[in-house]
């Protein structure tokens, strides 16, 4: 172990460096299992908001909508050739872009 007084990191601020050089070691040893029990409650909080910002865009995303299909589609019925069928529809930019759903069923109703 060195003999010479470690050298603060950068990012922290010179004032809490000078506070933190007049206190004992009793309450350094404190304030660094403090600091440590924030930092990993700080994690925990941004780790949580994560997965529920991707657990709200999934409960959003309709469960049959297709991996490239942006979640902005709507479900729009072509007729062709007396036959009714479903699309997932999108603009990008001027262009309104079609995935093909699957057929109507013969009722009309789905």
């Amino acid at each position: 172990m060195s003999h010479e007084s470690p050298t603060p990191h950068p990012e922290i601020p010179a004032g809490i460096v000078e506070q933190l050089e007049s206190l004992p070691s009793d309450t350094l040893n404190h304030v660094s299992r403090y600091a440590e029990r924030l930092a990993e409650h700080r994690e925990r909080e941004r780790r949580l908001e994560v997965q529920q910002e991707s657990d709200r865009v999934k409960k959003e995303r309709p469960s049959d909508l297709p991996e490239d299909v942006p979640s902005r589609a709507t479900i729009t019925i072509k007729e062709i050739n007396d036959n009714r069928y479903y699309y997932w529809q999108w603009r990008e930019g001027d262009k309104v872009k079609s995935k093909y759903k699957g057929p109507m069923n013969k009722s009309g109703n789905d």
